[in-house]
């Protein structure tokens, strides 16, 4: 008995191909490139590829920023979120743009809670513990089951009016209520406000200038696929502490776990977990490197300290005088003052206005320790240093001094003294002095 085979022919499976779209991203001194991207990304891989393109260091502070040109609103794009379903809800009336920048306060409450949530706005359930800790706050949003109160004043415009009311709110769980009778938490004086699982917190950028709001912190909720301003539902704080408090508990009420684990993935990616590693690590040659001296017939190792450090300092200012060579039109170097070597520098904008630095830092995130460095608009032979501290956006004048024919520059009347602003950054960030806090991360207009 004999046994015939047969073949079976199987249905090819064809393989699942995403469809590619174009999308436009500009930068802070709005350059722009377009980028081939499929249809499923997120903005984290958004970031990525033009961290990768543009050859940056990924510091895990990139952001991608979704601005309303007209409206003068703008919101961070959470990491997780698809960049076709952010531009899905793009209508024509308006302008709205995607910028990559950098946004230091991203995740800044999973590291400083103490500064997100001040004990006058925040209240628990009766069962928990008063003296709860504040990682143990953020462990409450994170969870289904509770869910910390937020409550203050706020004011709201009111719908189809040009006034604003100042009201009491109060964030629970099932969304964002306002007391009908002060200061009442009774169900009956509560009134529902707004939710957030169709709608998109955004933060206004121009103050009270477009809006009239009665102060210059301003934020809105805007339904998804929204009609323009009408459908906005518009509110701002007495002061930055509040809006920041209101603004970081509804993302954590939004997204919960989601921006925990947005926040995580960074440095789960330092264990194998991510293809991408792109945080610079030192070799072993680097941790082993020792001062030369090879001013003389032999090179010799310099092992005294001080010694060490005098040469360095030496070899610093060589290269900032090497620095000041430039050459003319003919090609022949010609020496720049100590006035012009900041310009070549990332941290100082030239000829922007108090307001424009009160943006840019603005958008940046108010951590202690962001800065810039601008010309002073009053006097413009001397500098302003804009600095970050408190969630306040601070302004110190540098003044120029000459002293026995030499130009320096000083914060503290004089007190300590710099050849030039590149040496007065380098001190400070170092060294805290006369300012609130170190400078730590600078505002720059990077191009794409």
């Amino acid at each position: 008995m004999s046994l015939s085979s047969r073949r079976v022919t199987l249905p090819a499976v064809m393989p699942i191909t995403l469809q590619k779209r174009v999308i436009k991203v500009y930068s802070e001194d709005d350059t722009s490139r377009a980028l081939e991207v499929p249809s499923d990304i997120t903005a984290r891989d958004v970031c990525q590829l033009l961290i990768l393109k543009n050859h940056y260091i990924d510091d895990h502070s990139w952001t991608l920023f979704e601005q309303l040109t007209h409206t003068g609103l703008g919101r961070a794009i959470e990491d997780h979120e698809l960049v076709m379903e952010v531009q899905s809800n793009w209508v024509m009336e308006e302008e709205t743009k995607l910028y990559f920048r950098k946004n230091y306060a991203k995740y800044e409450f999973f590291k400083n809670p103490l500064n997100f949530f001040p004990d006058h706005m925040i209240s628990f359930p009766s069962e928990t513990n008063a003296a709860l800790s504040h990682s143990g706050i953020l462990q409450m949003f994170l969870s289904s089951s509770t869910y910390p109160e937020i409550h203050g004043y706020l004011h709201a415009k009111e719908q189809g009016k040009k006034s604003w009311k100042k009201m009491y709110f109060l964030l629970r769980r099932s969304g964002l209520y306002f007391s009908t009778k002060g200061t009442s938490k009774e169900p009956r004086h509560l009134q529902f406000f707004c939710e957030f699982s169709n709608s998109d917190m955004y933060m206004s950028l121009t103050g009270k200038k477009i809006s009239g709001a009665p102060t210059n912190y301003g934020f809105c909720f805007k339904p998804n696929k929204s009609g323009g301003t009408r459908d906005l539902k518009q509110l701002c704080a007495d002061d930055e502490q509040s809006r920041t408090c209101w603004m970081t508990a509804i993302r954590l009420l939004k997204y919960g776990m989601q921006l925990y684990q947005n926040y995580m993935q960074p440095y789960q990616g330092r264990s194998g977990c991510s293809p991408l590693n792109l945080t610079p690590m030192r070799s072993i040659s680097e941790n082993s490197l020792v001062a030369m001296d090879f001013s003389g017939h032999r090179s010799r190792i310099i092992e005294n300290p001080t010694e060490a450090l005098s040469v360095a300092v030496e070899e610093g200012l060589a290269w900032r005088r090497r620095g000041c060579l430039r050459l003319n039109s003919h090609g022949s170097p010609i020496a720049m003052s100590n006035m012009a070597i900041h310009r070549s520098q990332s941290w100082f904008h030239h000829k922007i206005s108090r307001e424009e630095a009160q943006r840019l830092i603005l958008q940046h995130g108010l951590v202690d320790g962001v800065f810039l460095v601008r010309d002073s608009q009053s006097n413009p032979k001397t500098f302003v240093l804009s600095l970050s501290h408190g969630l306040k956006i601070k302004h110190f004048q540098i003044v120029p001094l000459e002293d026995d024919g030499k130009l320096f520059y000083t914060l503290d009347d004089g007190h300590t003294r710099f050849t030039d602003l590149i040496q007065l950054v380098e001190f400070y960030q170092l060294n805290k002095g006369v300012l609130p806090c170190k400078l730590k991360h600078y505002c720059a207009r990077i191009a794409l």
